[in-house]
């Protein structure tokens, strides 16, 4: 059984820093592209960033480039650091698992349950 499990949500004042985790199980992973995506209340689930865990390749969104880093240790886990926090990046943020490098979350296969990050001003 797949399972992601994210951690490390929770409330940080703008200008913070938070690092979320991603812990996926239940299959080999080592082929597969681990993305973020987060969601705010009343408006679609957005792409974050992404990283090929068979090495190379990181993608961003244009919104959280030079604030936002993804990697992975190379044992399943992925981790989104998230600095110079702002109010916009209040969201639920998913952890998903696909096969293909993906903007559109309809191109990942596995999800997380998400983890709430609240950014006050």
């Amino acid at each position: 059984q797949v399972q992601l499990v994210e951690s490390g949500g929770g409330l940080v004042q703008a200008g913070g820093s938070l690092r979320l985790s991603c812990a996926a199980s239940g299959r080999t992973f080592s082929s597969y592209v681990m993305g973020w995506f987060r969601q705010a209340p009343g408006k679609e689930r957005e792409f974050v960033a992404a990283i090929r865990l068979s090495g190379g390749g990181l993608y961003y969104a244009d919104s959280v480039k030079g604030r936002f880093t993804i990697s992975d240790n190379a044992k399943n886990t992925v981790y989104l650091q998230m600095n110079s926090l702002k109010p916009e990046d209040t969201a639920v943020y998913y952890c998903a698992a696909g096969r293909i490098i993906a903007y559109d979350a309809r191109g990942y296969e596995y999800w997380g349950q998400g983890t709430q990050v609240t950014v006050s001003s």
